[in-house]
């Protein structure tokens, strides 16, 4: 096994090995490195170009292509085509279930509270493995260019990503076979590859303006001596560049009077028509008309009248700012900078509308495709410790966290979180009536806790008896400055309460650290897919639990095929839970609420009219 040279201050590596940065994207990924000049530099491996279309593709015979190839398939196959997987990352059902019917591959509804899952074929993915699909292409493609092995990276991702979304980036990493040192906000890695943020005697409050392909958002930060505060957040995640081609493509049709019915149908003359709008779009930076043909249809657009159609967007992301500064309680005056980020932040209408906005000049001479991926790059040299001039303030040298269902480590503080620190996260019961839980605290980069260090274990007891799922207990981290760490663990309804105190260094020696951290990525492959595997048996598990409960309580509103069909199913699902295939239990469990699905709503319609007549109904 080769010896890799690990900074214990840190738990980062030492400076012989290249880290880099990536900017894992909803439209575009890209990654960056610091090259021998000591300059941040985008990687163009074999002149495929800098972006890397986020999009993943299946074939029939179980073949994967990602990237620039894999962008063909959205036309001619999209069932199988996955692309947004960004806005999916560390999200629930009901978190998108407003927007699924934008995602053309069929995204699983399995309960409203559980991870989204996609479904291609008979073969169910999670979005941590379609991002590590990603991830995986840009690690290939920087060891292609560099002629060197890629193992170490920093990660960016939007500010108002929350801990479940960060904590499936860092999963992604790791399936793709990287140890994700730090997980950076985006605004942040642009601040720094224009310096800003880099003198540590410097305080700053700037605006970092991001508009991309399909997501906008604007951040506020303040920054002092080298920490980045994100004071506020705004934006939709459902606006960008796509909607100026998609302005220039219905004012075409409306210019040709094209059939909108008939166009749909067409779905590659409709293609043409976009990537020719997005054409016209660009060619608005150099020149103030557009004037070409698709077969016989005109496609004639001058800038003034590009400018009318965008303006009402434009607007829209002007308002979020004004509505970042609300909540951030600053005025467009105590904004020092202004950051643009975003391939659509070229259009010179929405440069001008936000400089008039915050009453100031705009940053925008780096390439604001590459200016997320090229600070990353900083960033990973700082924790390289190649910047002396830059203190690194102390972080944790392995990740802490507790043991979930099926023996699997939940992380709470990922390693390299600067300390101090606090992190918690929600969890609930899992049998009905549970009065107690047992939490146990683990250290370690592992996925199941056997393989990791146990620190501390203790019951929270006197949770009031409800149905599962019904508790919310608090469980949260507070890691101080000397290194104590206490949990606390809090069931909100009853204000129930139980914390202990652990130093989770004592007693663990520097080889044992780097032998750990070693582990951790020998084994990432094997781990992800046992985690999986437990987490489709625990889901499948739960879903029988469920559904049997179901048929207990409800026998006398469904029909007798109703009750044997369900007991079929419950049955077929039972027995794949031995199966060790993950996609055969996660197909069980799809079957059985698919099948469900329609009764026991039936079954909900009708305890809510009971209720309104004054009966009551289980």
């Amino acid at each position: 096994m080769a010896k890799v040279s690990i900074n214990l201050a840190t738990g980062s590596l030492q400076k012989e090995e290249i880290i880099v940065g990536i900017d894992l994207g909803t439209t575009n990924s890209l990654v960056a490195f610091i090259n021998p000049d000591k300059n941040p530099q985008v990687i163009n491996d074999a002149g495929k170009g800098v972006l890397v279309p986020s999009v993943v593709h299946f074939d029939q015979t179980g073949g994967i292509t990602v990237g620039n190839e894999a962008k063909n398939y959205l036309i001619t196959d999209p069932q199988n085509t996955i692309f947004s997987v960004k806005r999916l990352l560390g999200r629930s059902y009901a978190d998108i279930e407003n927007y699924k019917n934008l995602f053309s591959y069929k995204v699983i509804d399995d309960n409203t509270e559980s991870l989204v899952k996609v479904k291609v074929g008979d073969r169910f993915y999670t979005p941590i493995e379609l991002s590590g699909l990603i991830l995986k292409e840009l690690k290939e493609r920087a060891e292609h260019a560099l002629k060197t092995p890629v193992t170490r990276a920093v990660i960016t991702v939007p500010a108002y990503f929350n801990d479940s979304q960060r904590q499936a980036t860092r999963d992604a990493g790791k399936l793709a076979g990287l140890d994700v040192l730090r997980i950076v906000n985006e605004p942040t890695a642009a601040s720094l590859a224009y310096g800003i943020g880099l003198n540590q005697e410097e305080t700053k409050t700037i605006a970092v303006y991001d508009l991309g392909g399909g997501t906008f958002d604007v951040s506020i930060l303040q920054i002092q001596n080298g920490i980045f505060e994100v004071l506020s957040t705004n934006g939709d995640t459902f606006l960008g560049g796509d909607d100026f081609d998609r302005a220039i493509f219905e004012y075409w049709v409306q210019q040709n009077n094209l059939n909108a019915a008939e166009l749909a149908e067409n779905r590659e003359l409709t293609q043409e028509l976009r990537l020719k709008a997005e054409e016209a779009k660009k060619s608005f930076s150099h020149q103030s008309i557009f004037n070409e043909k698709v077969g016989d249809i005109w496609c004639t657009i001058d800038r003034d009248t590009f400018e009318q159609l965008i303006l009402a967007k434009v607007e829209q992301t002007i308002n979020a700012c004004t509505n970042a500064l609300k909540d951030a309680g600053l005025t467009v005056e105590q904004i020092d900078e202004v950051v643009m980020v975003g391939g659509s932040t070229r259009t010179a209408l929405v440069k001008r509308k936000v400089a008039e906005f915050f009453k100031r000049p705009v940053h925008d001479d780096i390439n604001p495709d590459e200016v997320v991926a090229l600070g990353a790059a900083i960033q990973a040299d700082i924790l390289a410790g190649n910047r002396k001039d830059i203190l690194l303030l102390d972080v944790t040298a392995l990740s802490l966290g507790i043991e979930t269902m099926g023996g699997l480590m939940d992380v709470i503080i990922p390693r390299n979180s600067k300390v101090p620190t606090k992190a918690g996260r929600q969890y609930t019961t899992s049998v009905d009536g549970q009065v107690n839980m047992k939490i146990s605290v683990y250290q370690g980069e592992r996925d199941l806790v056997k393989e990791n260090r146990k620190l501390a274990e203790f019951d929270l007891k006197g949770i009031p008896a409800m149905p599962a799922g019904l508790p919310k207990v608090d469980i949260n981290f507070l890691l101080n400055a000397d290194g104590i760490l206490k949990v606390q663990a809090i069931e909100l309804r009853s204000n129930t309460k139980q914390e202990v105190e652990v130093k989770p260094a004592y007693g663990i020696t520097d080889e044992q650290v780097e032998q750990m951290l070693m582990d951790s990525i020998t084994y990432a492959q094997d781990d992800v897919q046992q985690r999986m595997l437990i987490e489709a048996r625990t889901e499948g598990e739960q879903m029988v639990y469920t559904a049997e409960r179901f048929l207990e309580k409800n026998n006398a509103y469904l029909s007798i095929p109703e009750i044997t069909e369900t007991q079929k199913y419950i049955q077929a699902l039972k027995d794949s839970l031995t199966s060790g295939d993950k996609d055969l239990i996660l197909k069980k469990v799809d079957e059985l609420n698919d099948y469900t699905r329609p009764f026991a709503e039936r079954v909900m319609d009708m305890a809510i009219s009971q209720a309104m007549k004054g009966k009551s109904i289980e």
